[in-house]
């Protein structure tokens, strides 16, 4: 018989990230709680601690990006907290989330418009995943897409104003994390790691469960 749904709280530095954090934890059978950060990977350094210390009573995701900070993820997790609570998750994009969702190439060229060839395969070795979604972006048959995701000439902007939320959509209704996993090796971890803390949560549901009494621990979004 399945257990009660667990609740999975999410920390992220932003908007794209918090779409993948809860197409993830949908994609394990958990429920996605309440959605905390989207002020940067700064933000998150400074709060991560506090969320550990709530990880001792309910499950949470925190999800951030390595970027060029070392040569690789679990460097990163330990320099910020060498000890982590049994029910946090936390997993670092190798090297921006970016790179999970184009590990799902296929979906990732209809919803850019642009063909499949030209989506590389191997995103994780990618030096800056973002720069290449914004370069493809550019390449869309979609004048659509070029508008809202590509900034415009002069407006001193790194993307389009809609870059951020076009992202988010196609992770929420197009990605499939079960098909990018084969190619983002990060992200495999991520799910294993998921996984873990739901079944861990079904089979302990009474220390799991978040008691509805503390304060927030960051401004939700």
């Amino acid at each position: 018989v399945r257990g009660p749904m667990i609740q999975v709280s999410i920390a992220v530095e932003g908007t794209p990230d918090r779409a993948v954090a809860e197409r993830l934890i949908r994609y394990v059978g958990g429920e996605p709680g309440p959605a905390y950060g989207g002020k940067g990977k700064g933000y998150l350094h400074k709060r991560i601690a506090a969320w550990n210390t709530a990880a001792q009573r309910s499950p949470w995701l925190v999800l951030v990006d390595l970027n060029s900070e070392g040569p690789c993820a679990p460097l990163l997790v330990d320099s910020w907290l060498p000890n982590r609570a049994r029910l946090l998750c936390f997993r670092v994009a190798v090297r921006e989330v970016e790179a999970w969702l184009l590990a799902d190439h296929q979906e990732m060229s209809r919803f850019l418009r642009v063909r499949s060839s030209m989506i590389p395969h191997n995103p994780e070795m990618l030096a800056d995943p973002k720069s290449e979604v914004l370069n493809l972006a550019r390449r869309s048959r979609c004048r659509a897409i070029r508008m809202d995701m590509v900034p415009r000439p002069q407006s001193g902007r790194k993307e389009g104003a809609a870059y951020s939320s076009r992202l988010a959509e196609f992770a929420r209704h197009s990605w499939r994390p079960e098909e990018a996993a084969s190619r983002a090796r990060s992200l495999a971890g991520a799910i294993a790691c998921l996984e873990r803390l739901v079944q861990h949560g079904r089979v302990s549901t009474s220390a799991c469960r978040p008691d509805g009494s503390d304060e927030p621990l960051g401004e939700p979004r």
